[in-house]
């Protein structure tokens, strides 16, 4: 796992120095090394996180063999060694690396289609002078860039590119990016919350040559859909425990010690069960639990470890904890990020950076397998009689109690088009599309329907749908993003079994019965995991990895409140409407606690725009 950067230009004026400003800036993702290239076109700097061969022989840049290729790399690549054995080339390594590298020098942008893992990576062909570009099928490691048609900047988080002058004076507020993040929470790809710096899509890989950027798609979790799904138990279940089990088998390939995150859930649990069934010793696991019981899963953690056998570690958090965190969040997610699970997931990678280099986590199950409650509601809202009444159900609702208010918003919509978006921001006590166009100041109005469905290989049910936006924009901008950077700002690796590609081609194809049966959501999931772990001790609600936001803003966080959403400093930022906020306010200190994650997004968004570094 590493930090990259670097830039492309036919006649660039940029040195060393600029490119270990990059890098310096994301020295948390690699602690261990850092290493540089430059020619008359290109710049590539590399920070390390030993993780795989800790030897000096397998820092970067990497040069191939013949000497034509150079790699940056970060992530992992799980099944190099089997890629190895077709190569016909002398390794110096021990690594993944120089396998791609190498396979790439051989089979050209092929390659990517055999290679499984988490990856962001770049090569630059010297004798061409051309640059490859590649990221993961799902998103799981981070690639930023810049392009203006003529400077092409790139690098793994946000910080990196701002330290570049010319990316710096060349940027302005992405606007459209803003009302993105008020409905959901995040910013979705291609957007950045800066015009001219994207996201490089998932599942791509770009080629830069004369000054000529071609994107292209290699894998598309559309395209893997198919006319028919598998409908029996038994053959999916054993097909689920096999593949399962070869990816977590994969992502235990380590020179360091590792462990596995442990929320006492069905997914962290399976993941936890399988490692476990693996390994010849216990395996290391990290939870954390909250003061605030009804945040503290703690206790079905330890449940589970004691089951397993595991080296347990365990902590529990405090206001006193978190508060920090609070203050930097923004240092860590460079732009506007509402999902407040980063605090916890944050203090858990501080937990298990003590003891640990790499984890493994849990996450992907309730995408892949119908773990939200939103799924529900797709299905509910895809009822003609509820369709054609919603009005009505909405007016009915409001004027009942709190938990009957917050399901009337999702009543509330006017059209299919975003309908995907508009469960999801309601689920998650966002902002509809309407109350962001109410909300933002006339130059923020930029209304952008995300979500709509291409043509498939069937049709897929309410519930399906609603999945597959998640595992589009959620999973991958929000979720993942969470992980990457909370765990990287303590220089720890996290892994992803669940999300395996042939995990996710698998669960995209079997019946939605087999995912949400006789009232019981994860259905084939949850009875994998029984074979590892007592049912018994998954009888519980399910709550998710949060902390107690609503009480805190009441309470030991309400300066934030105060501070960033007053009339001066929302004036001063001139986004946000403050009629709208101060009657938010009042709503939510007179009682509709259902509102704090609205306070929460617009305290991230204001102080941001107070501390946005351009």
């Amino acid at each position: 796992m590493c930090g990259i950067a670097g830039f492309y230009q036919v006649n660039h004026a940029f040195n060393q120095s600029d490119l270990k400003a990059m890098t310096d800036s994301i020295a948390h993702r690699g602690p261990d090394a850092d290493g540089f290239f430059l020619d008359s076109h290109v710049g590539l700097g590399h920070r390390r996180l030993s993780v795989i061969d800790l030897r000096a022989v397998a820092n970067q840049p990497m040069w191939s063999h013949d000497n034509r290729y150079c790699i940056i790399f970060n992530g992992e690549v799980y099944n190099f060694k089997e890629i190895s054995k077709g190569l016909n080339v002398p390794l110096k390594t021990a690594g993944d690396t120089e396998v791609v590298l190498e396979l790439f020098a051989k089979e050209g942008t092929k390659s990517v289609h055999k290679l499984n893992g988490m990856f962001a990576h770049v090569i630059y062909d010297s004798l061409e002078k051309t640059l490859y570009l590649f990221r993961d099928r799902m998103g799981i490691k981070p690639l930023y860039y810049y392009w203006d048609g003529n400077l092409f900047v790139f690098g793994s988080e946000l910080k990196a590119l701002l330290k570049n002058e010319s990316v710096r004076k060349n940027i302005s507020i992405n606007q459209e990016a803003v009302g993105l993040f008020l409905h959901l929470g995040y910013i979705p790809q291609p957007h950045s919350v800066y015009q001219n710096i994207y996201k490089f899509p998932a599942g791509s890989f770009a080629v830069l040559k004369n000054n000529q950027l071609k994107i292209q798609s290699y894998w598309n979790p559309d395209d893997k859909i198919k006319s028919e799904t598998l409908n029996d138990f038994a053959d999916a279940k054993s097909q689920l425990k096999n593949l399962v089990e070869s990816s977590v088998r994969y992502r235990m390939i380590s020179d360091v010690p590792f462990g596995t995150f442990l929320s006492g859930g069905t997914d962290s649990s399976l993941v936890t069960a399988v490692a476990q069934s693996i390994s010849n010793e216990p395996v290391n696991t990290f939870s954390i639990g909250f003061k605030e019981s009804k945040y503290n899963e703690s206790e079905y953690s330890r449940a589970v470890a004691k089951h397993l056998g595991t080296r347990h570690h365990e902590f529990e958090v405090s206001y006193n904890d978190a508060i920090p965190l609070m203050d930097s969040i923004l240092d860590s997610y460079d732009e506007p990020y509402a999902d407040s699970s980063a605090i916890p997931t944050m203090l858990v990678s501080k937990l298990a950076r003590q003891h640990v280099t790499m984890t493994l986590s849990g996450d992907g199950g309730d995408e892949l397998f119908f773990g939200y409650g939103s799924y529900l509601w797709a299905k509910r809202l895809n009822n003609p009689l509820v369709k054609n009444s919603r009005h009505i159900l909405s007016l009915f609702l409001s004027s009942l109690s709190n938990r009957y208010k917050r399901a009337a918003n999702l009543f509330r919509f006017d059209s299919t088009n975003d309908l995907r978006s508009h469960i999801f921001s309601q689920e998650q006590y966002l902002f509809s599309r309407r109350e962001v166009e109410n909300l933002v100041l006339p130059e923020f109005k930029k209304s952008v329907v995300i979500g709509k469905e291409p043509p498939l290989a069937r049709k897929l049910s309410a519930m399906e749908s609603q999945a597959l936006f998640d595992l589009h924009y959620y999973l991958k901008d929000d979720l993942l993003v969470k992980v990457d950077r909370a765990s990287m700002k303590y220089s720890l690796e996290a892994r992803v079994p669940l999300l395996d590609y042939r995990i996710v081609e698998f669960a995209l194809n079997i019946s939605s019965d087999l995912k949400y049966h006789q009232g019981t959501m994860k259905y084939l999931l949850k009875e994998l995991l029984y074979d590892y772990v007592p049912r018994e001790l998954f009888n519980r609600p399910k709550w998710g990895f949060a902390i107690p936001l609503q009480n805190w803003l009441k309470k030991e966080l309400r300066y934030l409140i105060d501070e960033y959403l007053s009339e001066q400093t929302i004036a001063k930022n001139g986004v946000v409407n403050y009629q709208i906020v101060e009657d938010l306010k009042k709503r939510f200190f007179a009682g509709e606690d259902y509102l704090y994650n609205r306070l929460w997004q617009l305290i991230i968004l204001n102080k941001w725009f107070l501390e946005k570094k351009v």
